[in-house]
């Protein structure tokens, strides 16, 4: 049991975490729970999120948790592992001063590799939100019959947020939609570079991929919260942001965000969710107070009798999950849900080797209500999937710029199996909507 005498203390410390103050001194350890009681009390710990801030945990032995723990509660933390007798390892002895060389040197990058807003992205580096707008906007303007860029809503900050639909060209309306976004939770970079590896894929290598079109048209939104995003890029300080960045009152602080992915309108601030705006996991004082997640709400709604698979690029942990996330039951349709998971899950275990878990959200990793996953599959997408990407770097949402490339043509492979399954399901013609 955690001690009392902490918690006023602790409390400051995340207060002060949520304000972007560095993390210097905090470790990341990697604890492996061998027996079902041991990955229970790890799934315990991960809820006191005042503590400990769980990178990677599965709710079943033999997989290994990625912990980062403030230095103030270090010695409590290992006391615990130790009444329980779990094996654990430091991987890093200084996050704050590890982000930081990262950061710079990511910001060496940016420099010696600029986009002037035309041509093809490559997959060196990370690009900025205003960077990848101008992408899609100069893809539209290249290929003005088959790409379509929309503004659909503005950040909390006044960002714009766009969309860009992707079609053959062939001028047919009525045609079935795979909606596809990323980029909910700031600090998952990989996740905006898979959907513009997506992006690229589908219009500058068209032919190649022209059976995805043919009776489907591509909706994609490369970054939902493009105010966390960008805030994870201004300093190390701030890199392992998750939320948006609306400011919450708490206690005489101010607390910054919500957590978009906790945040939608079915069965929202229920278990896995937090009612505290200082929580990586707060739902917001009610459902859809954030600007960035009402825009994901209207897209899903205006996409209502077309929009046939619903796909969130998450990142890290090797999962591809379905609905539900609010309870371990399961929807009546699940057997299609975890028909077309599997289909990306194969093809990427036969060509690259890489393992995915396949399931529900809530059965396979943890309760998360309010997620957009299930909200889509509730408003009407018969198939909604969460894909979680392979971890990489110091916490596992940071993989290094050298291996963007291998992170993003995987998950391609993933992606297009996951859709050829859902254009052979359900063919435009035949998809019927309650």
């Amino acid at each position: 049991m955690l001690r009392s005498g902490v918690l006023i203390l602790l409390l400051g410390a995340v207060i002060a975490l949520s304000q972007g103050i560095a993390y210097d001194g905090y470790k990341v350890f990697e604890v492996i729970p061998r027996t079902q009681e041991q990955a229970d009390f790890l799934f315990e710990l991960s809820k006191n999120e005042d503590f400990y801030d769980f990178f990677a945990l599965k709710k079943i032995p033999n997989h290994v948790a990625r912990v980062m723990v403030m230095p103030n509660e270090e010695e409590n933390f290992l006391n615990a592992l130790a009444r329980m007798d779990l094996p654990h390892r430091v991987v890093n002895e200084n996050v704050g001063r590890t982000i930081e060389q990262e950061f710079q040197m990511r910001k060496m990058m940016r420099q010696m590799m600029p986009f002037n807003g035309q041509g093809r992205l490559t997959t060196d580096r990370y690009y900025s939100h205003e960077e990848i707008n101008a992408y899609i906007d100069d893809l539209a303007s290249r290929y003005p019959t088959r790409v379509f860029v929309k503004k659909v809503g503005r950040s909390f900050e006044g960002r714009d947020i766009k969309t860009i639909t992707i079609t053959n060209g062939d001028g047919r309306l009525g045609k079935n939609i795979i909606f596809m976004d990323g980029g909910f939770h700031a600090r998952e970079w990989i996740s905006p570079a898979a959907n513009l590896y997506t992006i690229d894929q589908l219009v500058e290598n068209f032919a190649e991929n022209a059976d995805l079109l043919l009776d489907y048209d591509w909706v994609i939104l490369p970054v939902v919260n493009p105010d966390g995003y960008e805030h994870t890029q201004t300093s190390s300080l701030a890199r392992i942001w998750r939320k948006t960045r609306q400011p919450y009152k708490y206690m005489g602080q101010t607390c910054y965000g919500a957590d978009p992915n906790r945040n939608f309108d079915f069965h929202w601030n229920e278990e896995g969710a937090s009612s505290n705006p200082c929580s990586d996991t707060f739902a917001g004082p009610k459902a859809f107070s954030e600007p960035e997640t009402m825009i994901v709400r209207d897209l899903m709604h205006s996409l209502r009798g077309r929009g046939v698979m619903y796909l969130t690029i998450h990142s890290y942990g090797n999962y591809l999950l379905y609905p539900w996330g609010w309870t371990s039951d399961l929807p009546d349709t699940w057997e299609d849900l975890d028909e077309v998971a599997r289909a990306g899950g194969d093809a990427i275990f036969e060509a690259t080797g890489t393992v995915y878990s396949v399931g529900s959200s809530t059965n396979v990793l943890y309760i998360a209500a309010g997620a957009s996953d299930d909200y889509a599959f509730y408003a009407g997408f018969p198939i909604s999937i969460t894909m979680e990407l392979p971890g990489g770097g110091l916490t596992g949402f940071d993989p290094p710029a050298s291996k963007i490339d291998d992170f993003v043509t995987e998950t391609w492979i993933g992606i297009r199996a996951m859709a050829k399954k859902v254009v052979e399901k359900y063919p435009t013609e035949r998809v019927e909507f309650l």
